[in-house]
């Protein structure tokens, strides 16, 4: 096993474990209840998988899927979840400077007293930590929360680039799919802090559920490839079986149609359809993210118009031709070897005379 696969393997996974026991942590400050420490026992299932990787993958990724990302959603979504249910009760007017005064003034009053007293270095440099920890516990519940936002949304985005990637997925299809990645989640995240900060949204508990529940199926995106990966044909696809080959020929784009109209930008669109139309929730944000969700549903909806029209008539041009309809999908070798072998076929078809006229002239 390379040194450097397994050394990502390793890291990428240890920042995910640190992340979601930060949002452990900060659910059982919120709450004040030790209980919710056992949110920490779901990263035993991110253990299991990086052992079974190991073993059995040498480090390195699966087609189509990333279980560690998956694992990880697993981990961190319960938290982010009880925190934005509890939503912040501590008032955020604290000047920016604040806390850094207050971490200054705690570390010189801890290093003025080691420096009278016996203790050392280290110890100098435990109670400078515990301070820091003690002053971040006091910036307010809603900072907390959308910083827990924010570098969730980062971690996915570098993980998913510093896990060590298989061998069914390229260079160029990885960078692809970060560069979708980033506009992803920078749409989720103005989707759950855009609409989970209106004052009337925060007073119906059953709209929260529901925000967050549309806010974690847009989530499911993160752990497939299929946005950069043809599905692959055989070169016996015939054109009777068109959407197989419709399929075979566009799973990538039809993939990226299908994100956008019912995981991303469709169920973005109904939630907020539903504020403004039957709550009267009106504001300017909201209704410019709402015309930008309609956009892209609408430009989809195109695509794939154009996407079918194109793919119909090139099968209707093949068979008239009498061609046999070819996957672009497949390896441009696989594709020349079944040319190949169909030209063969033809020749030999050709060269044999037909039954009736071999034994014609034996007849007279």
């Amino acid at each position: 096993m390379e040194l450097m696969v397994l050394l990502n393997a390793l890291v990428t996974r240890l920042l995910f474990v640190l992340h979601s026991l930060i949002g452990v942590w900060r659910v059982t400050a919120v709450k004040k209840e030790p209980k919710y420490w056992l949110l920490a026992l779901l990263n035993l299932l991110l253990c299991l998988e990086t052992g079974l990787t190991l073993k059995f993958k040498q480090g390195r990724g699966y087609k189509w899927f990333s279980p560690a990302i998956f694992l990880y959603l697993i981990c961190i979504v319960p938290s982010l979840w009880l925190l934005e249910i509890h939503h912040g009760t501590q008032y955020c007017g604290n000047e920016p400077g604040a806390v850094q005064v207050n971490v200054s003034n705690q570390d010189f009053n801890q290093s003025r007293e080691s420096s009278h007293g016996s203790e050392g270095t280290d110890h100098h440099i435990i109670q400078t930590a515990k301070v820091f920890v003690n002053q971040l516990s006091t910036i307010c519940e809603t900072v907390w929360t959308l910083a827990l936002h924010q570098t969730f949304l980062l971690l996915l985005v570098v993980g998913r680039w510093l896990l060590p990637i298989g061998v069914e997925i390229t260079r160029d299809q990885l960078s692809q799919l970060l560069l979708m990645f980033v506009g992803t989640a920078a749409d989720i995240l103005e989707f759950a802090s855009e609409t989970l900060d209106i004052e009337d949204v925060r007073k119906n508990y059953v709209l929260i559920n529901a925000i967050l529940a549309v806010w974690t199926w847009s989530m499911l995106q993160f752990p497939l490839d299929l946005a950069v990966q043809h599905i692959g044909c055989k070169p016996s696809t015939s054109t009777r079986r068109i959407p197989s080959l419709l399929l075979c020929r566009y799973s990538a784009e039809l993939w990226n149609i299908g994100v956008s109209l019912f995981i991303q930008d469709g169920p973005f669109f109904i939630v907020r359809s539903i504020l403004m139309g039957h709550f009267r929730i009106f504001n300017q944000m909201l209704v410019f993210f709402t015309a930008k969700n309609v956009l892209v549903v609408t430009l989809q909806l195109y695509r794939l118009a154009v996407i079918t029209l194109d793919f119909r008539v090139t099968v209707l041009q093949k068979s008239r031709k009498g061609e046999v309809c070819c996957c672009p999908c497949e390896p441009y070798e696989a594709r020349a070897h079944a040319t190949g072998h169909q030209e063969n076929e033809m020749k030999e078809f050709v060269a044999v005379p037909p039954k009736e006229e071999s034994q014609a002239p034996s007849d007279h």
